[in-house]
């Protein structure tokens, strides 16, 4: 019985390969242009915008706090740590520029061995 499977696997194998072979695969493509006029849509308008991010993780007032520290950390690169944000996102790169929203979420480092940055965040614009 053990000798059999190899050898019955071989000729299933080698039966597919000869079946697909002799069959014709056409593949069909998945993505087509659309006719805007048909579909009600405008021209595109491409806006470039630049904001300036800050975490302030020290200080009176900070915007990052860590919500998680492990109790024993052997890593080298902060593994298991977690910071909350509600970050001010600005004009300009200071501070002292026009606050245009806010960045809230968390951050994790997420990799034992190097630095993994694990972010999730919402932009809130004013």
């Amino acid at each position: 019985m053990a000798r059999f499977l190899p050898i019955f696997a071989t000729q299933i194998i080698f039966l597919l390969f000869l079946l697909s072979s002799f069959t014709k695969i056409q593949v069909y493509g998945y993505a087509k242009t659309m006719n805007k006029n048909l579909m009600g849509l405008k021209k595109e308008k491409l806006t470039h915008f630049q904001i300036h991010w800050h975490d302030i993780q020290s200080g009176q007032n900070p915007t990052s706090i860590s919500v998680v520290r492990p109790p024993t950390n052997t890593s080298t690169n902060g593994f298991g740590i977690i910071n909350m944000i509600d970050n001010p996102l600005t004009a300009g790169p200071e501070m002292s520029t026009k606050m245009v929203g806010r960045a809230q979420g968390f951050y994790a480092l997420a990799s034992q061995e190097e630095v993994g940055l694990l972010m999730a965040m919402n932009f809130a614009f004013i």
